[in-house]
């Protein structure tokens, strides 16, 4: 994933954590590391996968805390898994497609220009209102290549 180098991304959650009192234990590093390494957002059971040496309730337990520090995020997908990902500071802007069958999701970047597009659309739908956008992303809903 292109943004933040490895280092940098521990240096920043570290940081994250100790703005909301919390250490960066060996375990958060752990999942930084597997999340920084996906292609996609990862659910509990890739990310154990991964890692056998993790407990699941601390995988769980911990996710909330780097969400809390701002470090992951959840990815809302249809299916009884929630995935997880990198915050977009610490990785690159990108969008998901994601299948409403199989709860595959996949990460997609678009042109700078679709990108400006965009933009002008949200500044548009939001003018005259009492709305300031920070920021946006885009889920595209559908069927993946194998349940299409």
């Amino acid at each position: 994933m292109v943004g933040l180098v490895t280092e940098e991304r521990h240096e920043t959650a570290a940081a994250r954590l100790r703005a909301i009192g919390q250490r960066y234990t060996p375990n958060r590093r752990t999942l930084v590391e597997v999340l920084s390494g996906a292609r996609q957002p990862l659910t509990i059971p890739e990310i154990l996968s991964g890692r056998p040496g993790l407990a699941q309730s601390s995988v769980y337990r911990n996710l909330g805390v780097l969400r809390v520090a701002k470090v992951a995020r959840r990815v809302l997908t249809s299916e009884e898994f929630a995935r997880y990902e990198l915050t977009e500071d610490l990785t690159e802007h990108h969008h998901h497609l994601v299948c409403s069958s199989c709860g595959a999701v996949e990460d997609f970047t678009v042109t700078s220009r679709l990108e400006r597009t965009m933009q002008r659309a949200i500044t548009e739908a939001t003018a005259g209102r009492r709305f300031a956008p920070l920021s946006h992303r885009l889920d595209l809903i559908g069927l993946c290549g194998r349940c299409a």
